[in-house]
């Protein structure tokens, strides 16, 4: 398990960079590529508070049943 979450914040990690890349690209273009620099923009600001979200609630969820199947054991 502990190598799957390695290989998911290294994709996690490339995926930041490309993405502020990416908006630093169309930042230097122009006004022709703004709608795609507020995508950008959004996206790089967006994708970490929901790999946050998605994280906690996982660890909630994992915990809530770990309690529940110890619950059933005693």
């Amino acid at each position: 398990m502990k190598k799957i979450q390695q290989i998911l914040a290294i994709l996690g990690i490339i995926l930041l960079v490309g993405l502020y890349l990416a908006t630093l690209v169309l930042a230097v273009l122009g006004k022709n590529f703004f709608p795609m620099f507020m995508a950008a923009l959004f996206a790089s600001m967006a994708l970490p508070i929901l790999l946050w979200i998605y994280g906690f609630v996982y660890k909630l969820v994992k915990r809530k049943a770990q309690e529940s199947s110890e619950g059933e054991e005693i």
